[in-house]
């Protein structure tokens, strides 16, 4: 198996000859810090793509995705409604509306679950206003034609291995006790570090609840500035450490692969 981190939320997970991508984003701005140097119309495989929820950072770059791969596309109602929007055949959608929806396929299963999104604070709202400024009416359009929609996050039950993929970290506790009472141990933990000014003491907090074997950072990228920051990720690597010592933290960059046997 195969888990390739693109930036931001996304990934590339590959078994066999199967190949599905999560929150696939690859757009960028000149600003963006580090570059990403693949394009949407690289992506020339994928059997299948999940999506977590409908922001810009997690949907923008799909419709192409789609239309090369001819992929299928899992996501919450809203997200569907925008991809179709966007010009995505409504035969390459499937809309989930419940909680706990599953799905077998030919060399792999998926699982959602209901989830939320982090709630901005006031310091990282006030800072990235404070950044934008004037330039508002500029990005104005990427936050309000791409609604969050309901947030969902994924188990992927890959050969021998449970990876679990968060695309944001509002997670309620009694979200993520319900997970582990699925008795199921987690091998894989893909955590989200954006969106909040203690989002690395949260994103901890995850992985303390869930004891996953590995956990895999991602999002923070300062991937559209104004927009996002670059997000200092070594306190959450040495609280993980301090309260999680059984977790081996993974720090990925920007198109590496991690191959797992």
């Amino acid at each position: 198996m195969e888990i390739q981190w693109l930036g931001t939320a996304g990934f590339r997970i590959k078994t066999g000859n199967t190949q599905f991508l999560v929150d696939p984003y690859l757009s960028r701005n000149p600003a963006a810090v580090p570059g990403q140097p693949l394009d949407p119309e690289d992506i020339k495989t994928a059997s299948h793509i999940f999506l977590s929820h409908g922001h810009f950072d997690h949907t923008r770059d799909v419709p192409t995705m789609a239309e090369q791969t001819g992929a299928r596309v899992y996501c919450s109602r809203v997200a569907g409604q925008t991809l179709e929007k966007k010009g995505i055949s409504p035969d390459l959608l499937e809309k989930i509306s419940q909680d706990k929806w599953e799905r077998k396929f030919k060399d792999f299963r998926a699982r959602s679950f209901f989830s939320r999104h982090v709630k901005f604070d006031k310091k990282l709202l006030i800072t990235t206003l404070l950044k934008i400024n004037f330039r508002i009416p500029r990005y104005l359009p990427l936050l309000t034609e791409f609604p969050c929609g309901q947030v969902l996050s994924w188990r992927f039950y890959v050969e021998d291995k449970i990876i679990h993929f968060f695309g944001s970290a509002g997670s309620s506790m009694e979200e993520l006790e319900s997970l582990t009472r699925l008795d199921e141990p987690v091998d894989i933990l893909l955590v989200p570090l954006q969106g909040h000014s203690n989002i690395c003491g949260i994103a901890a907090q995850y992985v303390n609840i869930l004891q996953p074997k590995m956990v895999i950072p991602h999002h923070q990228d300062d991937f559209f500035p104004p927009i996002s920051k670059q997000v200092e990720i070594d306190p959450f690597v040495k609280q993980v450490y301090k309260e999680s010592p059984g977790t081996r933290v993974k720090i990925m960059e920007f198109n590496e692969t991690l191959i797992l046997e």
